[in-house]
């Protein structure tokens, strides 16, 4: 989709994922594109239906969890645009791992027993469950890949204060709690997934997505802990199979590697799998909405004359 042109529009900003429209330099319009990333690389076609997939998990769970944390949604104007409040942002993410899995597990089958300067346990196998959540935080790079950060270092470089930290810590393994409950009624365990946070009028506010397949990673609960114990993959609901598919075909956005070809069929694979996961973490059928640009506009200038 190009770009819209708002009333009171003060700045524009294409993500890998979203663009972003500030609106009076108080109010922020998301619009969640089609566009697929992993690697920090935008893929060379669009998944059909996986911005309105994000969109709306990304409004569910910030209603479901708003009494944990206050965010920074104010209405989904459309099926995959979101409207609220333009927060300052901290320039971390705040990954919370309740498995050893992923970028964890990578760097644990290399020898390491420290990620983002938190201990790992010896004697742990790909997918086990932490005694208790830990938090490995990355930088948020505004171009190129997130790099990972102790606490430590995040107050020294002053990205937070000491008590700034102490309120993100709690509020995201609260949010990360919440989000397992949620997930485990659906059948689901909610292995991993990364929060960003802001300030707004002083307070710590939630901003962004949450619990969504960009960016959360899901196993079924159902067989989990047989598969554990016969070493066989996990059953997963998340995007980790596309970059699963890309590593497998020599890729993972290193200079020189070349994005494989995406077939029409493979296309198809990922946008089924991404209303799988919507079906599956919400517990109600997806509808796909079809939304022109005409209609976005009209309908989100429409939202915005509320405020």
């Amino acid at each position: 989709m190009s770009e819209l042109k708002f009333p009171q529009q003060t700045n524009f900003y294409r993500g890998k994922v979203r663009d972003v429209y500030t609106i009076d330099d108080r109010l922020l319009v998301m619009i969640a594109s089609d566009r697929l990333s992993a690697f920090d690389v935008i893929l060379p076609k669009p998944i059909p239906y996986k911005g309105q997939v994000l969109n709306q998990i990304a409004a569910f769970m910030l209603n479901a969890t708003k009494d944990l944390c206050k965010n920074w949604l104010l209405e989904t104007p459309t099926a995959n645009s979101s409207l609220g409040y333009k927060c300052e942002p901290f320039k971390i993410e705040m990954v919370v791992r309740g498995h050893l899995t992923g970028h964890a597990w990578r760097t644990y089958n290399s020898g390491k027993r420290k990620l983002c300067g938190v201990a790992l346990p010896d004697g742990m196998k790909e997918n086990d469950a932490f005694a208790t959540p830990i938090i490995t935080p990355s930088t948020k790079a505004s171009e190129g890949h997130d790099e990972d950060i102790s606490k430590e270092e995040i107050i020294a470089q002053g990205l937070a204060t000491a008590g700034e930290w102490l309120q993100l810590e709690r509020l995201a393994l609260g949010l990360f709690k919440r989000g397992q409950a949620l997930a485990l009624k659906q059948g689901l365990i909610l292995v991993d997934t990364k929060y960003e946070f802001g300030k707004l009028n002083g307070d710590i506010v939630l901003m962004d997505e949450i619990h969504t397949p960009d960016s959360s990673r899901y196993f079924y609960a159902e067989g989990f802990e047989e598969r554990q114990q016969a070493g066989e993959k996990q059953k997963q609901l998340s995007k980790e199979f596309v970059r699963e598919w890309l590593i497998e075909n020599g890729f993972m956005g290193k200079e020189g590697q070349q994005v494989p070809e995406m077939t029409d069929d493979w296309i198809q694979t990922i946008s089924k799998r991404y209303i799988e996961l919507y079906e599956q973490v919400i517990g109600a059928p997806f509808k796909p909405q079809e939304v022109t640009a005409e209609q976005q506009l009209d309908k989100i200038t429409t939202a915005l004359g509320t405020y």
